[in-house]
């Protein structure tokens, strides 16, 4: 297992007391990896004491302002992709079986686009395939690390590091496309509900879903659409 990988799925995953607790080694292991750059190692190392030693209720408020309400800061990778069409639908089926197929059965509620999701399944694959993938998704990570060192959020450097393990650049243009976008932080509840009222998703069978792998559907990142479908519910998130 791809130890560094586990540790940013468990970094970018909801905080919890267990996971609070689990901070000092993910900090350790995160600042030991030398594929990842050493400020972006001091800056992770930053990051886990942050999640590790503030009031749990604070770091959950945190977490849900910046990747639960925000749209444009969607952890579920095809909201950036395919945005609230069909073709979400089939790309998420054979994400599912792609998971399937490599032994790996997501335990969690949320959808298998996930971040937290695709990196611990990831964390279990050869390395040269990892780098395919995460490089097919560069120009979201990029994109979202500049969002959130603009919130000046150390999250940030979860985003650096997933971009400098994926060892290659990521197209300026697409990037740029993305930024182009206004981020969305709304401020009360009328507000968050307007910006996710969407037209619902079906994850139903796609006559053309086969078992590709995960970098072939994750290819079509290279154009990512402008609208977003809304994230699945975790029920035991507290907004």
């Amino acid at each position: 297992m791809d130890r560094t990988l586990k540790a940013l799925s468990l970094t970018l995953s909801y905080p919890s007391q267990e996971l609070q607790a689990a901070m000092p080694d993910i900090g350790a292991i995160l600042g030991a990896d030398p594929r990842i750059a050493e400020e972006t190692r001091a800056a992770l190392h930053g990051l886990a004491e942050s999640v590790g030693q503030g009031d749990l209720f604070d770091v959950q408020e945190s977490y849900v302002m910046l990747f639960d309400r925000s749209r444009t800061l969607s952890l579920n990778l095809f909201e950036h992709v395919h945005g609230e069409s069909r073709d979400r639908g089939g790309a998420m089926v054979s994400l599912i079986e792609t998971y399937r197929e490599g032994g790996f059965e997501p335990a969690t509620s949320e959808l298998p686009d996930h971040l937290p999701v695709l990196l611990e399944f990831l964390s279990t694959r050869p390395f040269a395939e990892v780098q395919d993938t995460l490089a097919d998704a560069a120009h979201i990570f990029d994109a979202l690390a500049t969002r959130l060192v603009r919130r000046e959020s150390g999250y940030a450097a979860a985003f650096a590091a997933l971009s400098q393990l994926a060892g290659a650049q990521a197209d300026a243009g697409t990037v740029a496309e993305m930024l182009a976008q206004p981020d969305d932080d709304p401020t009360d509840l009328d507000a968050l509900d307007a910006v996710w009222e969407e037209t619902e998703v079906t994850f139903g069978p796609d006559p053309n879903a086969g078992c590709p792998q995960v970098r072939d559907m994750l290819a079509l990142m290279d154009k990512p659409t402008l609208k977003a479908a809304p994230p699945a519910t975790n029920l035991n998130r507290s907004a």
